[in-house]
């Protein structure tokens, strides 16, 4: 499916049926576009990636825009959450509820704290579920992963 050209994203590289690698052809979200940024003003453009999502129907609302920085962070905050959860066995409830911080992240002078999120009240039962669903996408993850490592590599942010 084409990703559309005339909405205030401007899509400069795409990579169209995403749906194909993410799900096999069952999710809705049709391509993934690195471009200009929808909320670009006169005079200040900034660059962002879009998820595309589409119902069948039209192209949805809940399409995602992040600026490139956030989309890193994301991947920043799997990562720590991955090696985090590795080793999460160890603990009875799969967390310390006496000491929820699992690590931070130095970015710009100031730290992402990352911690397990005890104000849940279903926390025990949800860090259950998503180390399930972690494990059941660990392949797909862990391929990512890898292609991210040889990407990073080829730009020389990783020692040979």
């Amino acid at each position: 499916m084409k990703i559309p050209n005339h909405l205030k994203h401007k899509a400069v590289f795409v990579a169209e049926n995403y749906d194909r690698i993410e799900a096999k052809g069952g999710s809705d979200a049709k391509g993934l576009s690195l471009g200009l940024a929808q909320w670009n003003q006169k005079g200040n453009v900034d660059i962002s990636a879009k998820v595309w999502r589409h119902t069948g129907g039209k192209w949805s609302r809940q399409s995602e825009e992040m600026p490139l920085h956030r989309v890193l962070d994301l991947a920043l905050l799997i990562c720590k959450t991955q090696k985090y959860m590795n080793d999460a066995y160890r603990f009875e409830k799969l967390y310390d509820p006496a000491s929820p911080a699992i690590g931070s992240i130095d970015l710009q002078g100031s730290m992402m704290e990352i911690s397990v999120n005890t104000s849940n009240t279903e926390i025990d039962e949800d860090i259950a579920l998503f180390r399930d669903c972690l494990a059941r996408e660990g392949e797909r993850i862990g391929e990512r992963l890898t292609r991210l490592a040889a990407v990073l590599k080829e730009l020389g942010y990783v020692n040979p």
